[in-house]
């Protein structure tokens, strides 16, 4: 009997370490071994993250390890990802499945949501394309994920915070830099409370390096600094640098004074 007390309090304290840290239980129980700066993602979950990070990092693997231990530690919870399109909404919801089946859980939607997948304890994970028209009806979502977030459009953003309001939910924008427009640039380099992540290629380990000097070869440097180094740059055929009118702006301004001499 003290056998068995020692075991089920082994297997408690286990199971309350991986409840506290998703990288661990990305490891023990999804089979998904993170790398250093997915692990420390993983493991801080911050509730308000900006991930500016480079092609082929495996910011989709990370962020669907991350909604699968939302759902399997918070019953009826419900986590949301909004890609531009219902194709990168579907491949999210193919890792999150993938994890399931690990866990010996069958995936199945929840009976509602067209790409969906309902755990046994109610939690759901919900896909959805970037149209305003399909994302209305959400509340009290406990996981908010926008992916490639550079390339949704601002007017959806502002119609998916809302909902994180009741529930208080964390936000995650993921992406890799599209130029210096948009609400994920004015996030990155504004005043809000966000952790902000770079990964940039040479951070990656599983980016070769000749590889990066063949793309360095192959693309302009425009290009190659944004995908490959995550920098926010002007687009090439920006006839003006928009840091030269950012530059140019300025509150300090005298007002003219206008006099008529009779």
């Amino acid at each position: 009997m003290t056998d068995m007390y020692r075991v089920d309090a082994s297997r408690w304290r286990e199971e309350v370490l991986l409840a506290a840290n998703a990288a661990r239980f990305a490891e023990r129980r999804l089979g998904f071994v993170p790398d250093a700066q997915q692990a420390d993602l993983l493991r801080r979950s911050p509730r308000r993250c900006l991930l500016n990070c480079t092609r082929q990092w495996g910011k989709s693997t990370v962020t669907a390890a991350r909604a699968v231990h939302e759902a399997y530690y918070r019953p009826g919870s419900l986590t949301l990802v909004i890609s531009p399109s219902a194709r990168q909404s579907g491949e999210f919801l193919g890792r999150v499945a993938e994890f399931m089946r690990a866990l010996g859980i069958r995936p199945r939607g929840d009976g509602r949501n067209e790409m969906s997948l309902q755990f046994p304890n109610g939690a759901r994970v919900v896909g959805l394309p970037g149209n305003e028209a399909t994302v209305r009806g959400f509340s009290k979502v406990s996981l908010l994920l926008v992916d490639e977030a550079a390339q949704v459009s601002d007017s959806l953003y502002r119609t998916v915070r809302p909902m994180l309001a009741v529930g208080g939910g964390a936000l995650w924008l993921l992406s890799t830099p599209f130029g210096k427009r948009g609400f994920f640039y004015k996030e990155w380099v504004g005043e809000g409370n966000w952790d902000r992540v770079t990964v940039r290629a040479t951070d990656c380990p599983r980016i070769p390096a000749d590889f990066l000097e063949e793309e360095r070869r192959a693309l302009t440097p425009l290009w190659f600094r944004q995908e490959y180094l995550c920098e926010f740059m002007d687009t090439e055929d920006a006839a003006i640098r928009r840091d030269w009118i950012e530059a140019a702006v300025t509150d300090r301004v005298v007002p003219l004074q206008f006099g008529w001499v009779v």
